[in-house]
């Protein structure tokens, strides 16, 4: 048995069948082809899984793929504009935010939430944001760094 959606994908309207336990991390990676989004845990806790749903930062291991129905899903693949990268993926290259990467493409997107609903946050404030992004090669310096000169560059958001 399979449930039917509609829902847009990177910009992408779609017309899909989901497992009703399938989740939305296992349709995009599976279904989708679209693999930037990991599973660490598959617990909701590491981050590495997040993508934007209607522009909030959700970790796709928790959320049913049937729950996308008349959601606008965004990826780490749906970020830039052709050969022109988002300018959340420009800052984390040029602040080397990534060592082995695992977790950058859910870095990335639960940073462009952040930047998204607040443009200049404190440190502590993303720090709290982004608490449920786990980085075990401890690039958090470099994370906070491309916040930072994100903020910047962007005072109205990126």
């Amino acid at each position: 048995m399979k449930i039917e959606i509609h829902t847009v994908v990177n910009g992408r309207e779609l017309d899909a069948a989901v497992k009703p336990n399938q989740t939305l991390l296992e349709w995009l990676r599976d279904d989708m082809q679209l693999r930037g989004s990991k599973e660490g845990w598959g617990v909701g806790v590491c981050g590495s899984c997040t993508v934007l749903v209607d522009g909030r930062a959700v970790s796709s291991c928790l959320m049913l793929a049937s729950n996308a129905e008349g959601k606008d899903v965004r990826t780490i693949e749906g970020l830039a504009q052709g050969d022109e990268l988002d300018p959340v993926q420009r800052a984390f290259l040029e602040q080397q935010a990534f060592q082995c990467g695992y977790c950058t493409s859910g870095m990335i997107m639960a940073t462009k939430a952040l930047l998204s609903s607040n443009p200049q946050p404190t440190e502590d404030e993303a720090r709290d944001y982004l608490s449920g992004n786990i980085c075990r090669c401890g690039t958090y310096k470099e994370v906070l760094a491309a916040i930072k000169s994100l903020a910047e560059k962007f005072p109205e958001g990126t």
